[in-house]
Protein backbone atom coordinates (compact mmCIF):
# COMPACT_ATOMS: atom_id res chain seq x y z
CA UNK A 1 0.00 0.00 0.00
CA UNK A 2 2.83 2.70 0.96
CA UNK A 3 4.65 1.33 -2.43
CA UNK A 4 1.48 1.83 -4.63
CA UNK A 5 0.86 5.54 -2.56
CA UNK A 6 4.38 6.70 -3.09
CA UNK A 7 4.27 6.11 -6.79
CA UNK A 8 1.10 7.64 -7.10
CA UNK A 9 2.57 10.90 -5.25
CA UNK A 10 5.65 11.05 -7.18
CA UNK A 11 3.96 9.72 -10.55
CA UNK A 12 1.21 12.67 -9.86
CA UNK A 13 3.58 15.61 -9.46
CA UNK A 14 5.20 13.98 -12.27
CA UNK A 15 3.05 13.84 -14.56
CA UNK A 16 1.81 18.01 -14.04
CA UNK A 17 5.03 18.81 -14.13
CA UNK A 18 5.33 16.91 -17.44
CA UNK A 19 2.58 18.21 -18.88
CA UNK A 20 3.75 21.71 -17.66
CA UNK A 21 7.01 20.72 -19.75
CA UNK A 22 5.03 19.80 -23.35
CA UNK A 23 3.42 23.45 -22.53
CA UNK A 24 6.73 24.66 -22.50
CA UNK A 25 7.96 22.53 -25.37
CA UNK A 26 5.49 23.90 -27.61
CA UNK A 27 5.90 27.16 -26.87
CA UNK A 28 9.72 26.51 -27.33
CA UNK A 29 8.99 24.71 -31.23
CA UNK A 30 7.12 27.78 -31.89
CA UNK A 31 9.14 30.26 -30.79
CA UNK A 32 12.51 28.57 -31.92
CA UNK A 33 11.85 26.15 -34.43
CA UNK A 34 14.75 23.77 -35.18
CA UNK A 35 17.08 26.14 -36.20
CA UNK A 36 20.49 27.62 -34.77
CA UNK A 37 19.25 28.92 -31.75
CA UNK A 38 17.12 25.90 -30.99
CA UNK A 39 19.79 23.75 -31.83
CA UNK A 40 22.08 26.39 -28.93
CA UNK A 41 19.73 26.07 -26.00
CA UNK A 42 19.42 22.63 -26.61
CA UNK A 43 23.15 21.84 -25.92
CA UNK A 44 23.20 24.38 -23.01
CA UNK A 45 20.65 22.97 -21.41
CA UNK A 46 21.29 19.37 -22.06
CA UNK A 47 25.12 20.26 -20.58
CA UNK A 48 24.15 21.39 -16.91
CA UNK A 49 21.40 18.36 -16.93
CA UNK A 50 23.79 15.87 -18.17
CA UNK A 51 26.03 16.78 -14.79
CA UNK A 52 23.45 16.90 -12.71
CA UNK A 53 21.80 13.68 -13.48
CA UNK A 54 24.96 11.98 -13.24
CA UNK A 55 25.64 13.63 -9.81
CA UNK A 56 22.85 14.62 -8.25
CA UNK A 57 19.74 12.53 -8.85
CA UNK A 58 22.24 9.24 -10.24
CA UNK A 59 25.37 9.32 -8.33
CA UNK A 60 24.60 10.91 -5.56
CA UNK A 61 21.04 10.20 -4.83
CA UNK A 62 21.64 6.30 -5.49
CA UNK A 63 24.56 6.74 -2.66
CA UNK A 64 23.19 9.44 -0.36
CA UNK A 65 20.11 7.98 0.02
CA UNK A 66 20.80 3.75 1.16
CA UNK A 67 23.51 5.68 3.75
CA UNK A 68 21.09 8.03 5.16
CA UNK A 69 18.39 5.64 5.63
CA UNK A 70 21.10 2.77 7.29
CA UNK A 71 21.76 6.04 10.06
CA UNK A 72 18.69 6.92 10.36
CA UNK A 73 17.59 3.53 10.94
CA UNK A 74 20.48 2.39 13.48
CA UNK A 75 21.79 5.51 14.75
CA UNK A 76 19.25 8.55 14.69
CA UNK A 77 18.00 11.61 13.18
CA UNK A 78 20.83 13.29 14.48
CA UNK A 79 23.46 11.70 13.20
CA UNK A 80 21.66 11.75 9.86
CA UNK A 81 21.31 15.08 9.96
CA UNK A 82 24.89 15.65 10.61
CA UNK A 83 25.72 13.01 7.85
CA UNK A 84 23.58 15.07 5.36
CA UNK A 85 25.68 18.60 6.58
CA UNK A 86 28.73 16.61 6.03
CA UNK A 87 27.62 15.86 2.69
CA UNK A 88 26.13 19.19 2.29
CA UNK A 89 29.28 21.26 2.93
CA UNK A 90 31.38 18.40 0.33
CA UNK A 91 29.37 19.12 -2.14
CA UNK A 92 29.66 23.05 -2.16
CA UNK A 93 33.11 22.60 -2.00
CA UNK A 94 33.44 20.38 -4.64
CA UNK A 95 31.00 21.94 -7.43
CA UNK A 96 31.69 25.43 -6.92
CA UNK A 97 34.62 25.53 -8.46
CA UNK A 98 34.01 22.77 -10.67
CA UNK A 99 31.08 25.73 -11.73
CA UNK A 100 33.29 28.44 -12.51
CA UNK A 101 35.93 26.81 -14.10
CA UNK A 102 33.70 25.06 -16.59
CA UNK A 103 31.99 28.65 -17.44
CA UNK A 104 35.68 29.91 -17.92
CA UNK A 105 36.42 26.87 -20.39
CA UNK A 106 33.55 26.98 -21.87
CA UNK A 107 34.44 27.02 -25.56
CA UNK A 108 36.93 24.29 -25.01
CA UNK A 109 34.05 22.36 -22.78
CA UNK A 110 31.80 22.63 -26.31
CA UNK A 111 34.79 21.31 -28.17
CA UNK A 112 34.21 18.02 -26.56
CA UNK A 113 30.97 17.82 -25.89
CA UNK A 114 29.33 18.86 -29.03
CA UNK A 115 32.21 19.25 -31.05
CA UNK A 116 30.08 19.76 -34.63
CA UNK A 117 29.09 23.20 -33.35
CA UNK A 118 32.30 24.95 -34.12
CA UNK A 119 33.14 25.54 -38.12
CA UNK A 120 37.21 24.55 -37.49
CA UNK A 121 35.50 20.71 -36.71
CA UNK A 122 32.55 20.52 -38.89
CA UNK A 123 32.96 22.86 -42.22
CA UNK A 124 30.85 23.30 -45.01
CA UNK A 125 27.04 22.96 -45.17
CA UNK A 126 27.04 21.54 -41.13
CA UNK A 127 28.85 24.51 -39.91
CA UNK A 128 27.05 27.55 -38.36
CA UNK A 129 28.93 30.26 -36.51
CA UNK A 130 25.52 31.59 -34.49
CA UNK A 131 25.21 28.71 -33.55
CA UNK A 132 28.12 27.84 -31.87
CA UNK A 133 28.43 31.70 -30.28
CA UNK A 134 24.91 31.43 -28.96
CA UNK A 135 25.76 27.60 -27.66
CA UNK A 136 28.47 29.03 -25.34
CA UNK A 137 26.69 32.32 -24.67
CA UNK A 138 23.93 30.00 -23.21
CA UNK A 139 25.83 27.22 -21.69
CA UNK A 140 27.48 29.92 -19.23
CA UNK A 141 24.24 31.55 -18.38
CA UNK A 142 23.11 27.91 -17.63
CA UNK A 143 25.49 26.05 -15.85
CA UNK A 144 25.39 27.48 -12.36
CA UNK A 145 22.08 25.14 -12.62
CA UNK A 146 24.46 21.93 -11.61
CA UNK A 147 24.81 23.45 -8.33
CA UNK A 148 21.47 24.52 -7.66
CA UNK A 149 20.11 20.93 -8.15
CA UNK A 150 22.55 18.64 -6.44
CA UNK A 151 21.58 20.63 -2.95
CA UNK A 152 18.29 20.19 -4.50
CA UNK A 153 18.53 16.74 -4.59
CA UNK A 154 20.24 16.43 -1.25
CA UNK A 155 17.40 17.94 0.29
CA UNK A 156 15.44 15.64 -1.63
CA UNK A 157 16.89 12.49 -0.67
CA UNK A 158 16.52 13.46 3.03
CA UNK A 159 12.26 14.18 2.50
CA UNK A 160 12.27 11.18 0.82
CA UNK A 161 13.61 8.90 3.31
CA UNK A 162 11.17 10.40 6.17
CA UNK A 163 8.49 9.33 3.29
CA UNK A 164 7.64 12.73 2.68
CA UNK A 165 8.31 12.52 -1.44
CA UNK A 166 5.49 15.19 -2.63
CA UNK A 167 8.08 18.14 -2.01
CA UNK A 168 10.91 16.66 -4.50
CA UNK A 169 8.45 15.51 -7.02
CA UNK A 170 6.88 18.73 -7.13
CA UNK A 171 9.93 20.90 -7.51
CA UNK A 172 10.39 20.62 -11.45
CA UNK A 173 6.73 21.90 -11.91
CA UNK A 174 8.93 25.54 -10.25
CA UNK A 175 11.25 25.19 -13.45
CA UNK A 176 8.68 24.40 -16.19
CA UNK A 177 6.64 27.35 -15.10
CA UNK A 178 9.40 29.78 -15.07
CA UNK A 179 10.78 28.95 -18.77
CA UNK A 180 7.21 28.80 -19.55
CA UNK A 181 7.31 32.65 -18.33
CA UNK A 182 10.18 33.44 -19.52
CA UNK A 183 9.19 32.35 -23.45
CA UNK A 184 6.07 34.22 -23.04
CA UNK A 185 7.47 37.74 -21.56
CA UNK A 186 11.20 37.50 -22.18
CA UNK A 187 11.17 38.02 -25.95
CA UNK A 188 10.74 41.95 -25.41
CA UNK A 189 13.58 41.82 -22.26
CA UNK A 190 16.25 39.59 -23.77
CA UNK A 191 17.87 39.63 -27.23
CA UNK A 192 16.52 36.67 -28.44
CA UNK A 193 14.20 34.32 -26.96
CA UNK A 194 17.27 31.98 -26.56
CA UNK A 195 18.83 34.08 -23.89
CA UNK A 196 14.87 34.69 -21.95
CA UNK A 197 15.59 30.77 -21.75
CA UNK A 198 18.76 30.40 -20.46
CA UNK A 199 18.28 32.87 -18.16
CA UNK A 200 14.88 31.32 -17.22
CA UNK A 201 16.60 27.96 -16.98
CA UNK A 202 18.91 29.66 -14.32
CA UNK A 203 16.40 31.55 -12.51
CA UNK A 204 14.32 27.62 -11.95
CA UNK A 205 17.39 26.19 -10.25
CA UNK A 206 17.54 28.76 -7.63
CA UNK A 207 13.92 28.99 -7.40
CA UNK A 208 13.75 24.69 -6.70
CA UNK A 209 16.21 25.22 -4.05
CA UNK A 210 14.28 27.89 -2.24
CA UNK A 211 11.14 25.46 -2.30
CA UNK A 212 12.72 22.30 -1.10
CA UNK A 213 14.49 24.41 2.16
CA UNK A 214 11.19 25.75 2.90
CA UNK A 215 10.11 22.03 2.69
CA UNK A 216 12.37 20.54 4.46
CA UNK A 217 12.19 23.60 7.44
CA UNK A 218 8.56 21.65 7.89
CA UNK A 219 10.08 18.56 9.23
CA UNK A 220 11.90 20.27 11.68
CA UNK A 221 15.28 19.93 10.01
CA UNK A 222 18.09 22.98 9.78
CA UNK A 223 21.23 22.04 7.94
CA UNK A 224 23.79 24.04 8.93
CA UNK A 225 27.26 24.97 6.92
CA UNK A 226 29.99 23.04 7.53
CA UNK A 227 33.66 23.42 7.19
CA UNK A 228 34.10 20.59 4.02
CA UNK A 229 36.01 17.50 6.12
CA UNK A 230 36.85 13.84 4.55
CA UNK A 231 34.98 11.66 7.76
CA UNK A 232 34.93 8.15 7.11
CA UNK A 233 31.35 8.32 6.21
CA UNK A 234 32.09 11.11 3.20
CA UNK A 235 35.12 8.76 2.18
CA UNK A 236 32.45 5.97 2.14
CA UNK A 237 29.57 8.16 0.22
CA UNK A 238 32.43 9.19 -2.70
CA UNK A 239 33.65 5.76 -2.91
CA UNK A 240 29.64 4.89 -3.89
CA UNK A 241 29.77 7.91 -5.88
CA UNK A 242 32.65 7.27 -8.13
CA UNK A 243 31.31 3.96 -9.60
CA UNK A 244 27.75 5.42 -9.17
CA UNK A 245 28.16 8.52 -11.80
CA UNK A 246 28.74 5.45 -14.96
CA UNK A 247 26.68 2.76 -13.06
CA UNK A 248 23.45 5.51 -12.55
CA UNK A 249 23.67 7.42 -15.33
CA UNK A 250 24.19 5.07 -18.43
CA UNK A 251 21.60 6.36 -19.93
CA UNK A 252 22.41 9.95 -19.71
CA UNK A 253 26.08 8.73 -21.35
CA UNK A 254 24.21 7.00 -23.79
CA UNK A 255 21.92 10.78 -24.95
CA UNK A 256 25.40 12.39 -24.07
CA UNK A 257 26.93 10.75 -26.88
CA UNK A 258 23.78 11.17 -29.23
CA UNK A 259 24.80 15.10 -28.90
CA UNK A 260 28.27 14.45 -29.70
CA UNK A 261 27.44 12.58 -32.86
CA UNK A 262 24.39 14.65 -33.84
CA UNK A 263 26.38 17.95 -33.44
CA UNK A 264 27.92 16.16 -36.92
CA UNK A 265 24.72 16.15 -38.92
CA UNK A 266 23.12 18.82 -40.59
CA UNK A 267 21.71 22.11 -38.53
CA UNK A 268 18.34 20.61 -36.72
CA UNK A 269 19.21 17.25 -35.99
CA UNK A 270 20.14 18.04 -32.09
CA UNK A 271 16.77 19.59 -32.23
CA UNK A 272 14.74 16.75 -33.53
CA UNK A 273 16.46 14.41 -31.13
CA UNK A 274 15.64 17.00 -28.11
CA UNK A 275 11.90 16.80 -29.44
CA UNK A 276 11.20 13.23 -29.51
CA UNK A 277 13.59 12.72 -26.43
CA UNK A 278 11.06 15.02 -24.20
CA UNK A 279 8.02 12.99 -25.56
CA UNK A 280 9.64 9.59 -24.82
CA UNK A 281 10.87 11.34 -21.28
CA UNK A 282 7.30 11.82 -20.42
CA UNK A 283 6.54 7.97 -19.79
CA UNK A 284 10.28 7.91 -18.44
CA UNK A 285 9.94 10.09 -16.04
CA UNK A 286 6.10 9.34 -14.30
CA UNK A 287 6.62 6.00 -14.12
CA UNK A 288 10.19 5.19 -14.23
CA UNK A 289 11.47 7.93 -11.67
CA UNK A 290 8.36 7.71 -9.73
CA UNK A 291 8.85 3.77 -9.09
CA UNK A 292 13.04 4.20 -8.55
CA UNK A 293 12.27 7.10 -6.09
CA UNK A 294 10.11 5.02 -3.81
CA UNK A 295 11.54 1.99 -4.28
CA UNK A 296 14.97 2.63 -3.21
CA UNK A 297 14.34 4.16 0.33
CA UNK A 298 11.81 1.48 1.16
CA UNK A 299 13.88 -1.26 -0.34
CA UNK A 300 17.12 0.39 1.16
CA UNK A 301 15.23 0.48 5.05
CA UNK A 302 14.28 -3.35 4.08
CA UNK A 303 17.86 -5.01 3.18
CA UNK A 304 19.21 -2.61 6.16
CA UNK A 305 16.29 -4.14 8.57
CA UNK A 306 17.60 -8.12 7.60
CA UNK A 307 15.18 -8.92 4.68
CA UNK A 308 16.58 -11.97 3.27
CA UNK A 309 16.60 -13.56 -0.55
CA UNK A 310 12.95 -14.79 -0.05
CA UNK A 311 11.95 -11.62 2.32
CA UNK A 312 10.73 -8.25 1.59
CA UNK A 313 13.09 -6.89 -0.62
CA UNK A 314 12.36 -9.89 -3.35
CA UNK A 315 8.76 -8.95 -2.99
CA UNK A 316 9.35 -5.06 -3.28
CA UNK A 317 11.40 -5.77 -6.43
CA UNK A 318 9.01 -7.95 -8.27
CA UNK A 319 6.06 -5.47 -7.31
CA UNK A 320 8.47 -2.81 -9.05
CA UNK A 321 8.71 -5.40 -12.29
CA UNK A 322 5.34 -5.78 -12.79
CA UNK A 323 4.03 -2.36 -11.80
CA UNK A 324 6.73 -0.82 -14.46
CA UNK A 325 5.74 -3.38 -17.10
CA UNK A 326 2.31 -2.78 -16.91
CA UNK A 327 2.26 1.42 -17.25
CA UNK A 328 5.55 1.30 -19.55
CA UNK A 329 4.22 -1.23 -22.63
CA UNK A 330 1.63 0.87 -23.62
CA UNK A 331 3.35 4.23 -23.43
CA UNK A 332 5.95 2.33 -25.59
CA UNK A 333 3.13 1.10 -28.14
CA UNK A 334 1.73 4.41 -28.31
CA UNK A 335 4.39 6.25 -29.08
CA UNK A 336 5.83 3.97 -31.47
CA UNK A 337 2.47 3.50 -33.41
CA UNK A 338 0.95 7.10 -33.29
CA UNK A 339 4.18 8.90 -33.25
CA UNK A 340 3.41 10.98 -36.46
CA UNK A 341 0.17 12.21 -35.52
CA UNK A 342 1.97 12.81 -31.52
CA UNK A 343 4.51 15.13 -32.80
CA UNK A 344 2.60 16.91 -35.28
CA UNK A 345 -0.56 17.82 -32.98
CA UNK A 346 2.17 18.74 -30.20
CA UNK A 347 4.45 20.49 -32.19
CA UNK A 348 3.77 21.69 -35.96
CA UNK A 349 3.04 25.22 -35.68
CA UNK A 350 4.88 28.15 -36.20
CA UNK A 351 8.52 27.84 -37.29
CA UNK A 352 8.39 24.30 -36.34
CA UNK A 353 7.87 22.79 -39.78
CA UNK A 354 5.74 19.48 -40.89
CA UNK A 355 9.33 18.39 -42.31
CA UNK A 356 10.98 18.87 -38.74
CA UNK A 357 7.92 16.93 -37.57
CA UNK A 358 8.69 13.87 -39.58
CA UNK A 359 11.98 14.16 -38.58
CA UNK A 360 11.36 13.67 -34.79
CA UNK A 361 8.45 11.74 -35.22
CA UNK A 362 10.95 9.17 -36.99
CA UNK A 363 13.73 9.56 -33.53
CA UNK A 364 10.03 9.72 -31.23
CA UNK A 365 10.32 5.63 -32.53
CA UNK A 366 13.39 4.72 -32.52
CA UNK A 367 14.10 6.18 -28.91
CA UNK A 368 10.17 4.30 -27.87
CA UNK A 369 11.86 1.33 -28.30
CA UNK A 370 13.87 1.52 -25.50
CA UNK A 371 11.66 2.57 -23.01
CA UNK A 372 10.44 -0.53 -21.37
CA UNK A 373 13.84 -1.67 -20.70
CA UNK A 374 14.59 2.23 -19.45
CA UNK A 375 11.97 1.97 -17.08
CA UNK A 376 12.77 -1.75 -15.77
CA UNK A 377 16.30 -0.69 -15.51
CA UNK A 378 15.68 1.85 -13.21
CA UNK A 379 13.39 -0.77 -11.11
CA UNK A 380 16.63 -3.41 -10.87
CA UNK A 381 19.32 -1.02 -10.56
CA UNK A 382 17.59 -0.09 -7.49
CA UNK A 383 18.40 -3.74 -5.92
CA UNK A 384 21.96 -2.91 -6.54
CA UNK A 385 22.15 0.46 -5.24
CA UNK A 386 20.00 -0.76 -1.93
CA UNK A 387 22.53 -2.53 -0.85
CA UNK A 388 25.43 0.04 -1.56
CA UNK A 389 26.27 -2.01 -4.72
CA UNK A 390 27.36 0.74 -7.25
CA UNK A 391 30.40 -1.32 -8.37
CA UNK A 392 28.28 -3.54 -10.52
CA UNK A 393 25.95 -1.44 -12.39
CA UNK A 394 29.18 0.40 -13.75
CA UNK A 395 30.96 -2.29 -15.24
CA UNK A 396 27.22 -2.64 -17.33
CA UNK A 397 26.94 0.72 -17.82
CA UNK A 398 30.51 0.80 -19.85
CA UNK A 399 29.44 -1.94 -21.63
CA UNK A 400 26.29 -0.49 -22.62
CA UNK A 401 28.37 3.10 -23.64
CA UNK A 402 31.02 0.97 -25.78
CA UNK A 403 28.19 -1.00 -27.66
CA UNK A 404 25.82 2.63 -28.22
CA UNK A 405 29.14 4.21 -29.57
CA UNK A 406 29.78 1.57 -32.56
CA UNK A 407 26.00 0.99 -33.06
CA UNK A 408 25.26 4.89 -33.74
CA UNK A 409 28.37 4.89 -35.54
CA UNK A 410 27.06 1.91 -37.87
CA UNK A 411 23.65 3.57 -38.00
CA UNK A 412 24.07 7.06 -38.52
CA UNK A 413 25.02 7.09 -42.29
CA UNK A 414 22.35 5.40 -43.46
CA UNK A 415 19.61 6.82 -40.90
CA UNK A 416 21.17 10.06 -40.18
CA UNK A 417 20.16 11.19 -36.60
CA UNK A 418 17.21 8.49 -36.55
CA UNK A 419 20.09 5.83 -36.61
CA UNK A 420 21.90 8.05 -33.39
CA UNK A 421 18.01 7.31 -31.35
CA UNK A 422 17.79 3.86 -33.02
CA UNK A 423 20.96 2.68 -31.26
CA UNK A 424 20.37 4.28 -27.51
CA UNK A 425 17.29 2.33 -27.80
CA UNK A 426 18.61 -1.10 -28.72
CA UNK A 427 21.40 -0.35 -25.62
CA UNK A 428 19.15 0.04 -23.03
CA UNK A 429 17.50 -3.54 -23.56
CA UNK A 430 21.15 -4.74 -23.59
CA UNK A 431 21.76 -2.87 -19.95
CA UNK A 432 18.04 -4.53 -18.57
CA UNK A 433 19.38 -7.84 -19.63
CA UNK A 434 23.29 -7.55 -17.32
CA UNK A 435 21.51 -5.84 -14.35
CA UNK A 436 18.67 -8.87 -14.26
CA UNK A 437 21.67 -11.35 -14.70
CA UNK A 438 23.47 -10.02 -12.39
CA UNK A 439 20.55 -9.79 -9.50
CA UNK A 440 20.28 -13.30 -10.43
CA UNK A 441 23.66 -14.63 -10.08
CA UNK A 442 23.58 -13.03 -6.70
CA UNK A 443 20.45 -14.45 -6.12
CA UNK A 444 18.89 -11.23 -5.86
CA UNK A 445 16.48 -11.59 -7.98
CA UNK A 446 14.49 -14.90 -8.08
CA UNK A 447 11.10 -13.81 -10.10
CA UNK A 448 8.38 -16.00 -9.26
CA UNK A 449 6.47 -18.35 -12.05
CA UNK A 450 3.32 -16.75 -11.54
CA UNK A 451 4.94 -12.90 -12.33
CA UNK A 452 6.81 -14.28 -15.23
CA UNK A 453 3.32 -15.47 -16.03
CA UNK A 454 1.74 -11.96 -15.85
CA UNK A 455 4.35 -10.40 -17.64
CA UNK A 456 3.25 -12.49 -20.70
CA UNK A 457 -0.46 -11.44 -20.15
CA UNK A 458 0.62 -8.17 -20.21
CA UNK A 459 2.74 -8.64 -23.35
CA UNK A 460 -0.30 -10.17 -24.72
CA UNK A 461 -2.34 -6.88 -23.79
CA UNK A 462 -0.15 -4.45 -25.36
CA UNK A 463 0.15 -6.94 -29.12
CA UNK A 464 -3.78 -6.36 -28.87
CA UNK A 465 -3.65 -2.60 -27.83
CA UNK A 466 -1.17 -2.19 -31.04
CA UNK A 467 -3.57 -3.76 -33.46
CA UNK A 468 -6.21 -1.59 -32.22
CA UNK A 469 -4.10 1.52 -32.65
CA UNK A 470 -3.10 1.03 -36.20
CA UNK A 471 -6.74 -0.43 -37.21
CA UNK A 472 -7.90 3.09 -35.73
CA UNK A 473 -5.11 5.65 -37.69
CA UNK A 474 -5.50 3.35 -40.60
CA UNK A 475 -8.97 2.93 -41.32
CA UNK A 476 -11.02 4.94 -38.66
CA UNK A 477 -8.93 8.65 -37.78
CA UNK A 478 -7.65 9.48 -41.39
CA UNK A 479 -5.86 12.59 -42.24
CA UNK A 480 -4.78 13.54 -39.00
CA UNK A 481 -2.32 15.94 -40.18
CA UNK A 482 -4.96 18.05 -42.27
CA UNK A 483 -7.36 20.19 -40.48
CA UNK A 484 -7.33 22.75 -37.90
CA UNK A 485 -5.43 22.02 -34.60
CA UNK A 486 -8.75 21.27 -32.45
CA UNK A 487 -9.51 18.63 -35.05
CA UNK A 488 -6.46 17.16 -35.08
CA UNK A 489 -5.90 16.99 -31.64
CA UNK A 490 -9.82 15.76 -30.76
CA UNK A 491 -8.60 12.81 -33.54
CA UNK A 492 -5.10 12.47 -31.56
CA UNK A 493 -7.01 12.18 -27.87
CA UNK A 494 -9.64 9.60 -30.11
CA UNK A 495 -6.46 7.41 -30.50
CA UNK A 496 -5.29 7.60 -27.04
CA UNK A 497 -8.43 6.88 -25.48
CA UNK A 498 -8.99 3.39 -27.87
CA UNK A 499 -5.52 2.42 -27.18
CA UNK A 500 -6.11 3.08 -23.14
CA UNK A 501 -9.40 1.54 -22.93
CA UNK A 502 -8.07 -1.63 -24.69
CA UNK A 503 -5.24 -2.12 -22.65
CA UNK A 504 -6.87 -1.92 -19.84
CA UNK A 505 -9.82 -3.63 -20.36
CA UNK A 506 -7.63 -6.72 -21.43
CA UNK A 507 -5.54 -6.32 -18.10
CA UNK A 508 -9.46 -6.48 -16.32
CA UNK A 509 -10.07 -9.59 -18.24
CA UNK A 510 -6.78 -11.30 -17.67
CA UNK A 511 -6.71 -10.65 -13.94
CA UNK A 512 -3.95 -8.20 -13.89
CA UNK A 513 -5.94 -4.84 -12.85
CA UNK A 514 -8.72 -5.32 -10.59
CA UNK A 515 -10.63 -2.87 -7.68
CA UNK A 516 -7.96 -4.05 -5.22
CA UNK A 517 -5.31 -2.59 -7.59
CA UNK A 518 -7.19 0.38 -7.35
CA UNK A 519 -7.70 0.40 -3.72
CA UNK A 520 -3.32 -0.03 -3.54
CA UNK A 521 -2.92 2.82 -6.16
CA UNK A 522 -5.32 5.24 -4.15
CA UNK A 523 -5.57 4.43 -0.28
CA UNK A 524 -7.26 6.24 2.31
CA UNK A 525 -5.34 9.22 3.67
CA UNK A 526 -4.09 8.39 7.45
CA UNK A 527 -2.48 11.44 9.38
CA UNK A 528 1.17 10.23 10.20
CA UNK A 529 3.37 12.78 11.52
CA UNK A 530 7.15 12.89 10.81
CA UNK A 531 8.00 13.37 14.39
CA UNK A 532 6.05 9.75 15.46
CA UNK A 533 8.05 8.59 11.85
CA UNK A 534 11.45 9.27 13.29
CA UNK A 535 9.78 7.85 16.80
CA UNK A 536 9.19 4.56 15.16
CA UNK A 537 12.26 4.40 13.59
CA UNK A 538 14.19 5.12 16.50
CA UNK A 539 12.10 2.37 18.33
CA UNK A 540 13.40 -0.26 15.87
Amino acid sequence: MAFFKAIATVGGFTLASRLMGFARDVLTAGFLGAGPVADAFFIALKLPNFFRRITAEGAFSVSFVPMFSKILVDEGPDEAKKFAEEAQAMMVAVLLPFTIVCMIAMPWVLYVIAPGVHCAVAPGAVCDPLRFDLAVSFSRITFPYILMMSLTALLGGVLNSFGKFAAFAAAPMFFNGILIIALLFGGTIFKTSGHALAWGLAAAGVAQFLWMMVNYRMIGYVLRLRRPVLTPRIRKLFNLMIPGALGAGAAQINLFIDMILASLLPVGSISFLYYADRLYQLPLGVIGVAIGTALLPMLSQAVKKGGGADGDPVKLLGLGFETGLVLSLPAAIGLIVIAGPIMSVLFERGEFSHTDSIQSSHALIAYAVGLPAYVLARVFSTAYFAREDTRTPVKFAITCAIINTLLALALISPLQHVGIALATGITAWVNLFLLMRGLHRKKHLDLPAHSVKRAGKILACGLIMAAVLWGMENYVVQGIGTGSTLHKALELAALVAAGGASYFTCLYVAGIFNRQTLKALFPKRKKQDTIETVQRIEEQ
